[in-house]
Parts: C-alpha cells; structure tokens; sequence
C-alpha cells in the first residue's frame, strides 16, 4: 500500500481526531462488557452506548461529506410529525431514530472488542475520505431537519472539526462515567 502524504491542515485534523478518539477509548480500557453497559449517573449514559454514538456519528458525517444530505436522511412515516417524535407519542418511529437511540446503548452481542473494532475501521476509512477529498472547502446542503436551518450548508472542513469535537464532549463524559464506575481516572 502506498502511504498518502497529507498536507498540513488534513494532517493535523486527523492528528487532532486520532488523538480524542484515543482519549475517548483510552477510558474504557480494563472494563469489562458488562461495565460498559453500566449506567453509573441519573442518566442512561453508558460507556459502551458513548462509544457506539460517536463511532456512527462520525461514520454519517463523514458520509454526508461525500455524499451530501441523502446521507442523513429524517423522513417521518407518514401521519407522524416532529412533535408527535419528540414528545414520544408517535404511533411509529422512523429507522434513524430507533438506530439513534440503540446507539447509545449495549444491545445483546455488543462487546468492547467488537465496538473498538468497528470504530477503528470507521477511523480508517474517515481517514482515507480526508485524503482522497479534492477540496476540504466543498459544501454540501444539510438535510431537512428541526435542528438545522432551513438553507445551511456544511463544509468537509467544517464537518470534520465538527467530529473532533462531538469526540472530545463525549470523551469528557466518559471520564466521568469511567470514574464513577471503579474510580479510575483516564485522563
């Protein structure tokens, strides 16, 4: 395989990506499966569930960065509104949503070895989409959607410092789960 050489802003955006991603699975070393599942706080938060959320929201923006909105795709079933959604009274819930709320869960068969595998191989080909993309200025229009305005455009560059820092917030909450699960301290 031939090696890509980066120039220096793809470098050091995956330079910054690959070292929260390391933070972030920096936390759930030693654990076992079922600590990952553990929900330590008030909330349902899980280790195991922050991973798997970070891992596909960074597999579908890099996505959206080569194929544009059909990559984030919201559409509701017919009869059901955003409202219906988020108050929880919809009489069917769209696929994305159900994916959504499953990925912040440990579902049956979910080990950390299979979640860390699945999020390198992520990380690799967010890697190679980073080298082979002409231009880190391209835009893409953002999907329909109640929380992006109407008429927004994200750029590669933009979508990608966007994954450093979802990683980051989410590396910072782990800390805290990790902590409150055996007090052990990541970072």
């Amino acid at each position: 395989m031939t090696a890509t050489i980066l120039d220096a802003e793809r470098a050091d955006l995956i330079e910054a990506l690959d070292t929260v991603r390391a933070t972030l699975t920096g936390t759930v070393q030693g654990l076992t499966d079922d600590q990952l599942g553990e929900h330590p706080t008030v909330s349902e938060l899980c280790l195991g569930g922050l991973l798997k959320h970070v891992a596909s929201i960074e597999e579908m923006w890099l996505r959206f960065a080569v194929e544009g909105p059909s990559a984030m795709s919201y559409d509701l079933p017919d009869g059901v509104t955003w409202a219906d959604l988020g108050a929880g009274t919809a009489r069917e819930f769209p696929q994305w949503a159900i994916d959504h709320r499953n990925n912040f869960r440990m579902l049956p068969g979910d080990t950390l070895a299979g979640i860390l595998e699945q999020y390198a191989r992520i990380a690799a080909r967010t890697s190679e989409i980073i080298a082979s993309i002409p231009d880190l200025s391209a835009t893409h229009p953002l999907p329909e959607a109640p929380w992006n305005e109407p008429g927004a455009v994200r750029s590669v560059r933009r979508v990608l410092t966007h994954v450093i820092a979802e990683t980051a917030q989410h590396a910072g909450h782990a800390d805290i789960l990790r902590e409150s699960i055996d007090g052990q301290k990541s970072t």
